[in-house]
């Protein structure tokens, strides 16, 4: 099932993302499975705003999204699933509802930032209709966002910016 987070979800969701992160480490991406999780202040503000979801499998929150608005369009800003949970559709059942909560805003799409060739990251996006976003397009917004994710070191390896 997938709800809105609440703030006792709020301290569960570092672990689950830091477990979800532990497969990059078998890509020799070790610096992106050691990366630091969301703070439960940073998630505060996604949850009071209503742009953070949980998915709940039978009291296990499995997943989570948080969103955003970025250059007038939806913006996936994290999705992570626990791995005992992975190929089940949860993160597709994730990004389903923030395009329903883009859609009832009035926002014309979905963008997100990820590994080019992490088969968990473009690949798998591409599969749920997302199409690689050049630079040529970006807005200013999606460009700082590109811009902070190069200057954490994340463009060692490739990184694109897609739109659905």
């Amino acid at each position: 099932m997938i709800r809105l987070a609440t703030a006792v979800d709020l301290p569960l969701l570092g672990e689950l993302e830091r477990a979800a992160g532990e497969p990059f480490r078998d890509l020799g991406m070790a610096a992106v499975a050691d990366d630091e999780p969301f703070s439960v202040a940073e998630l505060e503000p996604y949850r009071v705003g209503g742009r953070c979801w949980v998915v709940d499998v039978s009291g296990v929150v499995a997943g989570y999204l948080v969103a955003d608005v970025v250059d007038g369009n939806g913006h996936v800003e994290q999705v992570s699933v626990l791995p005992s949970f992975a190929r089940r559709g949860l993160g597709r059942q994730l990004i389903e509802t923030a395009a329903a909560w883009a859609g009832a805003r009035g926002l014309p799409a979905l963008t997100l930032t990820t590994f080019r060739d992490v088969p968990w990251n473009a690949p798998y996006y591409a599969r749920l209709g997302f199409r690689e976003l050049l630079e040529s397009s970006w807005g200013p917004s999606l460009r700082t966002i590109r811009e902070h994710e190069a200057a954490l070191g994340l463009d060692h390896w490739p990184r694109l910016a897609m739109i659905r």
